[in-house]
């Protein structure tokens, strides 16, 4: 579980990284505010993007107020490139501090990725070489932010389809210097994991155990597509479209014997399902987090025995 101890480089006005209950989450959607607030499902917590509800007013803000009154409330970004050569956006992230003043969320976290280089911006979460001057410039980018938001954020681990060979530092490396740096928590996403060690060809397992984990403030789980890359390999795609396939299930078992239980979030962001199915993967999670391994689970601990 994420520790809340504030390292000596912030003040200590600043808040801890997560303080969402240790249930399972899912992400919100507009075409599901009304069978929320008519029903008031026994979910854990909700998410949303922050770069949707960046505007003053509408019905975004309406069904959302109405939502956080009854659900604790994560906000994960997807557009503050964190990891861009160039400063961050100061009117994005003063918007992202009046969106945090307004609906006081648990959680704040964003992408260890970059999507802007100038003035252009790139529809997409692209990756970073692990270097020294990398490093530099991600820390003073997460320290800025924090800063500004008077609270630790949480980083997300990346799925990543390339990598620069100009790296000089392993990605749980990289991770784990920028944490112990910037004092920011995990948000261990557990699909890509397991997306990046396949199309990379590493061990999903040694991977996750390389990672801080004692900073985790929230996990991260979703379905993924997979393709085929020019040598005929299987590339996967980090698509958010799908069910949580059976072996993230089994990372995830994982991570919860290696951490204490944490916020857990079920993402699907396009073909989006019923809600009732959506309820039935938090559902899932739920008993796992509570120690109740499922079924499928169980049945692959004991064929790897016989």
């Amino acid at each position: 579980m994420l520790s809340t101890h504030l390292p000596a480089t912030h003040s200590t006005a600043c808040v801890s990284a997560s303080s969402l209950p240790a249930r399972a989450g899912l992400g919100l959607k507009p075409v599901h505010f009304e069978h929320v607030l008519s029903t008031q499902p026994d979910v854990g917590f909700f998410e949303v993007h922050a770069e949707n509800y960046m505007v003053p007013g509408g019905p975004l803000h309406h069904h959302l107020g109405r939502i956080r009154e009854h659900y604790p409330l994560s906000l994960h970004g997807v557009g503050l490139s964190i990891g861009a050569e160039f400063a961050l956006d100061a009117s994005h992230l003063d918007a992202l501090a009046e969106l945090i003043a307004r609906y006081q969320p648990q959680s704040f976290s964003e992408h260890l990725a970059w999507s802007s280089h100038g003035e252009a911006f790139f529809n997409d979460l692209l990756p970073l070489p692990y270097t020294a001057a990398t490093l530099d410039r991600v820390c003073a980018h997460v320290d800025q932010v924090q800063t500004r938001l008077r609270r630790h954020m949480l980083l997300e681990n990346p799925a990543t389809y390339v990598e620069f060979e100009a790296s000089s530092m392993s990605e749980t490396e990289f991770i784990s210097e920028v944490v112990r740096r910037t004092g920011c928590g995990l948000l261990l996403d557990v699909n890509n994991i397991h997306v990046s060690c396949i199309n990379h060809g590493r061990d999903s397992r040694a991977y996750l155990r390389a990672l801080p984990l004692d900073r985790v403030g929230e996990i991260h789980l979703a379905g993924f597509a997979t393709q085929m890359d020019g040598a005929g390999d299987p590339l996967l795609i980090d698509s958010h479209d799908a069910p949580v396939a059976e072996a993230v299930w089994a990372l995830y078992a994982d991570a919860l014997a290696l951490t204490s239980p944490v916020a857990s979030l079920l993402e699907r962001d396009n073909a989006l399902p019923a809600f009732d199915v959506l309820l039935a993967e938090a559902a899932r999670a739920e008993r796992m987090l509570a120690g109740q391994p499922p079924q499928a689970l169980i049945h692959m601990a004991e064929e790897a025995h016989t």
